[in-house]
């Protein structure tokens, strides 16, 4: 690797730049990945609100506890964050009961346009939430495509900035200082072996902080890939998906470029009373997601009710699945509310409510 010299090849675009610069223009750039036609994320990567509508449905049902925890407001606010083409916002409102969903105003937040055949119930907003809002704001899988810089250490045992060309090669550029190294210091501190590398999750934590920051009231939930300081991955995680498949991550526009999300940090970024970190296995099976299977006798006395029984039960498998999905993070943190582990509760309690 050489050693980048000069501002104007970082910052061009026609040489190398760091790949938080390169992963912005790429993904959200006029010609970017999140920014053209076609099928948006669902064609190219699998995520839990693609895999199955119990998804949205346990998001409907923390939707209910929050307005629960409101005092039943006139208005509850619901914010889908990084909506993609309004499939998550649209499921909640179809399993939301009807008292509930007459009060909601849906919100989906967005870099492209709406889709077509949208819910005339949702208010598309592009780029920035709305503010004061009370009730919940979702993030699901958003913090992991805000682009964010990588770290490397050389041969000396500094860390320096990653640069990367267009074509995705790289090369190491000047050593982290000021707020990114302060961040790494803090969070992800690499150690003196050349190679090590880490991803500097500063850029989450304030878009993090700012989205919180437009409740009044309610609840904030960021869901995705995720590590926390136990467990940093030595070498990063960025990577890219394409039609479906990993692949090497690229920043020409062709490829989703994603990383997964020290969701510790970006919580302390708010460090909010009742905050909650928990894996997505724990909180699905506290909004009612479970994956077992049903009772062999209900194939005797209702065989479509069993089918379709065996069929939410393989869904929420895989939405609960060691290894997979249900690996994922769960950031929740209240505004103005109780403990956020009072809205999972277990489902039996659910269940007698």
């Amino acid at each position: 690797m050489t050693t980048a010299t000069t501002g104007e090849a970082e910052g061009s675009g026609r040489g190398p730049r760091g790949w938080r610069e390169a992963a912005q223009e790429a993904l959200y750039g006029p010609d970017g990945f999140y920014r053209g036609p076609g099928p948006g994320p669902a064609g190219h990567f699998r995520t839990s609100v693609h895999a199955s509508p119990l998804f949205a449905g346990a998001v409907a049902r923390l939707l209910c506890r929050v307005d629960e925890a409101l005092g039943r407001p006139e208005v509850l606010d619901f914010v889908d964050m990084a909506a993609g083409r309004g499939e998550l916002v649209t499921g909640v409102l179809a399993a939301l009961p009807t008292d509930v969903a007459a009060r909601v105003h849906a919100y989906a937040v967005e870099l492209a346009d709406p889709p077509d055949g949208l819910d005339p119930r949702v208010d598309w907003r592009l780029v920035l939430p709305p503010e004061r809002v009370t009730g919940l704001l979702f993030a699901n899988e958003w913090l992991d495509n805000v682009p964010v810089d990588v770290a490397e250490v050389d041969p000396a045992g500094v860390p320096r900035r990653v640069l990367v060309r267009r074509d995705g090669t790289e090369e190491l550029g000047e050593p982290v200082t000021g707020a990114d190294a302060g961040w790494l210091a803090r969070w992800w501190p690499l150690g003196a072996e050349e190679g090590l590398r880490a991803e500097i999750g500063l850029p989450r934590d304030r878009a993090w902080a700012s989205a919180v920051g437009t409740l009044a009231r309610g609840l904030a939930v960021a869901v995705d890939y995720a590590h926390t300081a136990t467990a940093r991955p030595p070498f990063g995680t960025l990577t890219a998906f394409r039609e479906g498949r990993e692949t090497t991550p690229v920043p020409d526009g062709s490829c989703d470029l994603t990383a997964h999300v020290a969701l510790d940090a970006c919580a302390a970024a708010c460090a909010l009373p009742g905050t909650r970190l928990l894996p997505q296995r724990d909180a699905l099976r506290a909004l009612g997601i479970s994956g077992a299977r049903p009772p062999l006798s209900l194939a005797s006395t209702d065989p479509a009710g069993y089918v379709r029984a065996l069929a939410d039960a393989g869904q929420a498998a895989e939405l609960t699945a060691p290894g997979g999905l249900g690996d994922f993070g769960w950031l929740a943190q209240p505004v103005g509310i109780a403990d956020a582990g009072d809205l999972f509760v277990d489902v039996a309690d659910d269940e007698e409510q």
